[in-house]
């Protein structure tokens, strides 16, 4: 036999089966190149691309963490404003309606109730049992009663932020200050009327007079005392502020005093020598706020003075009440703002991930039609070579070339 022809045999059959074994493997992996030398500029772009696609799905990850943190949030701020609009309808019940005394304990022990759902809903948890509005210090229940009965915030402003684009980052945490952190009274002033008065007056905020002159009196820390008094034109009022008097001014029922840039109302009839207190607003949990309300609405007394006190106690928390309704509302407009932004951020990383993944598929990807089409025919070459061979072999002159 000569051996140039066998040796030339076995390296074509050698080359083809490498030939098969790789179209093969194209086929398993569904990558026509794997490394470098097999196309260095695919190869780069499938990398690339493919680093992309990983950091996409990093921030993806994000994306799911974030949106049950805010989506818990957002159902617990909704649910707060629903039970700051149930206590609401309940001050304005006890106030437009002549209340016994057993209906006004009724009253109490709803708010009582109510006071109850906020802590529960301020210390709201994940999907993952992580405290919603606990800050950075998410493993403990955020809102927790101190020895003196009040609620106190063990949680803290914290945030933190994760990227949800390669460009983009979103607050991760919520926090508790939207329950802590709200203004007594109209959120410049708030009045409380003394309980030596006589008389039935009560003085309803009205609104701001000057803005400035409002804005100074609640920075500063100077009540005002209105003091009713008889003089020469029948009812008057003087006001007090840090020892300073003022001259007296003739009032009536219904007429509008100013104090601190700020209009109330005189309603009722105050007597001589009744007096009211005007103190800048302060921040006031709105565990504090629903507790009061329910004390005052369990502890009203029986005549005229009495009520009038409780309606001014009344008006003055509800004024507080609207204070925290705005807050939470602005608290879960800012939080759905987020959470959309998250939303977006996901839909576009998915569509920016689904184009990567072409781009990979097309730089480095096999086509597999025409593999199938390659494979087929080596292995078929590979085959009529071995047939060819036998024949070849078999006729005797082979056996003398």
């Amino acid at each position: 036999m000569n051996l140039s022809i066998l040796t030339s045999f076995n390296a074509n059959i050698a080359t083809q089966e490498a030939q098969i074994n790789t179209l093969q493997q194209q086929l398993s992996s569904g990558l026509a190149v794997t490394t470098p030398d097999q196309g260095p500029a695919a190869y780069e772009t499938a990398t690339l691309g493919s680093d992309q696609i990983s950091a996409i799905t990093s921030d993806g990850n994000a994306q799911a963490s974030i949106q049950s943190q805010l989506g818990s949030a957002d159902s617990a701020y909704q649910s707060v404003n629903n039970v700051l609009d149930n206590v609401q309808a309940i001050v304005e019940q006890a106030l437009n309606s002549t209340e016994s005394t057993q209906n006004l304990q009724s009253l109490s022990d709803q708010v009582s109730s109510a006071s109850q759902q906020l802590v529960a809903l301020g210390n709201t948890t994940d999907a993952n049992g992580t405290y919603v509005f606990g800050g950075s210090r998410a493993t403990i229940a955020p809102f927790q009663p101190s020895t003196g009965g009040t609620i106190v915030y063990v949680g803290d402003g914290g945030q933190s932020q994760a990227n949800i684009t390669p460009d983009t980052t979103a607050s991760t945490i919520a926090n508790g200050e939207v329950f802590v952190s709200a203004l007594t009274g109209n959120g410049f002033a708030s009045v409380a009327a003394s309980s030596t008065n006589t008389g039935d007056g009560v003085l309803l905020s009205e609104g701001v007079a000057s803005p400035t002159s409002a804005a100074a009196f609640q920075s500063g820390t100077a009540p005002v005392t209105v003091n009713f008094i008889t003089g020469a034109s029948g009812l008057e009022y003087t006001t007090t502020q840090s020892g300073v008097t003022s001259a007296a001014v003739a009032v009536a029922t219904g007429d509008t005093v100013q104090i601190g840039g700020l209009d109330f109302q005189v309603s009722g009839t105050p007597a001589a020598g009744d007096s009211f207190t005007v103190s800048p607003s302060r921040p006031q949990s709105v565990f504090a706020l629903t507790q009061n309300l329910a004390a005052t609405l369990s502890s009203t007394g029986s005549t005229p003075a009495q009520q009038a006190q409780t309606r001014q106690q009344l008006n003055n928390d509800l004024s507080s009440l609207a204070q925290y309704q705005q807050a939470v509302t602005t608290a879960q407009a800012q939080n759905g703002v987020t959470l959309q932004a998250v939303k977006n951020a996901g839909t576009n990383n998915s569509n920016q991930s689904t184009a990567l993944q072409a781009a990979v598929q097309n730089a480095v990807g096999v086509n597999t039609p025409s593999v199938i089409t390659q494979l087929n025919e080596t292995i078929t070459a590979v085959e009529a070579a071995f047939k060819a061979f036998s024949t070849v072999q078999g006729l005797s002159l082979f056996n003398y070339l």
